[in-house]
């Protein structure tokens, strides 16, 4: 399997990671919102990225 496709699913497990992050008392709301909005961010990217790898892969595998 292609290892830049493992890396940008990672990415994708990064990113709702932060996601599902809980405030805690020494992570205040604020911080929290922040990585919510990076990982919803971080999750679209890697998943765009992931469809263009396909795309790719799919349009040079009919030449």
């Amino acid at each position: 399997m292609n290892q830049l496709a493992l890396l940008y699913l990672a990415g994708i497990v990064a990113g709702y990671a932060l996601t599902v992050l809980e405030p805690v008392s020494f992570i205040g709301a604020d911080v929290v919102n922040f990585f919510h909005v990076v990982g919803v961010i971080a999750m679209i990217i890697f998943s765009l990225a992931v469809i263009w790898l396909g795309i790719k892969k799919l349009v040079n595998s009919f030449r």
